[in-house]
């Protein structure tokens, strides 16, 4: 029989064995270029594409048309009229969904929809759509609607749910396709300038990168239903909507025991900066590592600035794990401005007036482990033009922070942000 001194030994072990599982962190320190020539990683350079694509598993074209959206009022009109006008397949990727006028307005269109002969596939991560009725998805089902949940809270699945759909996708008549931060939640409508009205940046796009974003749909769908999707129906021609002619790929990110495409797309974008290095991230907690790396490029002459909700986070464990980084990055030069009017919850950066990206990726160790993830990136001047200015003009709605009041800070402001930074890792 077993001694209660071994037993305890046992599960202890395992017990152990499970929180650094959860608790993984990232595993990349630094970039390190091997060849004389430094500017061979400058994102502008003509070599980067090629190394990011690689190192990143994402595959960039040149057959794309990307309009930014900013906040709900930009994409919902838009979302709503592309829905309507489908005709033989929807997907949906959804995280955070709650009930409320966006949810029913979205059951309304499904519904039509799928009762006019057009496939809709609904996927919705369990974790992030709690508090949504059983009643609301019957009536998806009634109408014809697929609907399957994403990692439901099961004994025989509890190694992975830690581990959440954290993506944002929508693909229409494989033509046309969204992401970024949006979600089916009514605090997401507006203009992102006033209370209870989310500041977020999102992404409609055509061509290659729509097809990318199914792919990603189809990744999730297996694992839920066990269907592989396939066919032209899911798959068509990538050449189809009418593309332009914008440089750009789908990054997809999916939970790994060694270093992740997240992480490979962050650390690489900060070495890559020469010029402007500009940050919007709803839960910005960078590692060692990555404030290092922040602070490295500030050295070297890029203007690094970074934008964070502040206290309006509807997370404020995030919001004093990252103030214990703070002092670091102050001091190293990054300037950090708080967004004022409400919460801002978009994943976004721009570099040298060339590179950015729009997706769901927080800037945190969740997004770029545990979670499952998409970031659609652009090489282009024009759209990061438009970033500039997106950020330009949130700027003049935000504060930045001081080093002053940084220090400032009390003992028990400094002890709660090392209570929060040491379960930063599952924040």
């Amino acid at each position: 029989m077993i001694s209660t001194i071994v037993l305890a030994t046992i599960l202890g072990f395992l017990g152990l064995v499970v929180f650094t599982f959860f608790t993984r962190g990232t595993p990349i320190k630094s970039v390190c270029l091997i060849g004389e020539h430094e500017e061979y990683c400058a994102v502008g350079h003509e070599t980067f594409l090629e190394s990011f694509s690689i190192l990143t598993n994402t595959t960039i074209t040149h057959q794309n048309h990307v309009e930014v959206l900013a906040n709900g009022d930009q994409v919902y009109g838009r979302l709503w009229e592309d829905l309507e006008a489908a005709r033989d397949l929807i997907t949906w990727h959804v995280f955070w969904f709650k009930p409320g006028e966006l949810a029913d307005r979205l059951a309304e269109i499904l519904i039509r929809r799928a009762r006019a002969g057009t496939r809709v596939l609904f996927l919705y991560d369990y974790y992030g759509s709690a508090g949504v009725p059983d009643e609301y998805f019957d009536r998806l089902r009634e109408a014809g609607v697929e609907v399957s949940v994403f990692r439901p809270f099961r004994w025989n699945t509890l190694y992975k749910f830690q581990q959440r759909m954290h993506v944002r996708a929508v693909v229409i008549d494989g033509v046309v396709a969204y992401t970024g931060g949006f979600a089916i939640a009514d605090e997401w409508s507006g203009d992102g300038r006033h209370e209870d009205q989310w500041r977020d940046t999102s992404v409609r796009v055509k061509g290659t990168l729509v097809n990318q974003l199914q792919a990603a749909f189809a990744s999730s769908w297996v694992e839920a239903t066990g269907e592989l999707l396939m066919g032209e129906r899911v798959f068509p021609d990538s050449g189809n909507g009418a593309p332009g002619a914008i440089t750009a790929g789908l990054m997809y990110d999916a939970p790994s025991l060694g270093s992740t495409n997240a992480e490979r797309f962050f650390m690489l974008s900060i070495a890559g900066a020469r010029e402007r290095l500009w940050i919007t991230n709803a839960y910005f907690v960078p590692d060692d590592h990555f404030r290092k790396a922040l602070v490295q490029a500030a050295e070297r002459g890029v203007d690094v600035r970074v934008l964070t909700p502040g206290r309006n986070t509807d997370r404020p464990s995030t919001y004093h794990a990252a103030l214990a980084g703070y002092e670091e990055l102050l001091e190293g030069g990054v300037r950090i401005w708080h967004y004022a009017p409400t919460m801002v919850h978009a994943k976004t950066l721009v570099v040298d007036g060339v590179w950015s990206s729009v997706g769901t990726i927080n800037f945190d160790n969740r997004s770029m482990v545990l979670n499952d993830e998409v970031s659609v990136v652009i090489r282009d001047q024009a759209i990061a033009r438009h970033m500039e200015d997106l950020f330009r003009e949130d700027l003049a709605y935000a504060d930045e922070v001081s080093l002053d009041e940084v220090r400032a800070r009390g003992a028990l402001d400094r002890l709660r942000e090392r209570f929060y930074v040491a379960l930063a890792p599952i924040l």
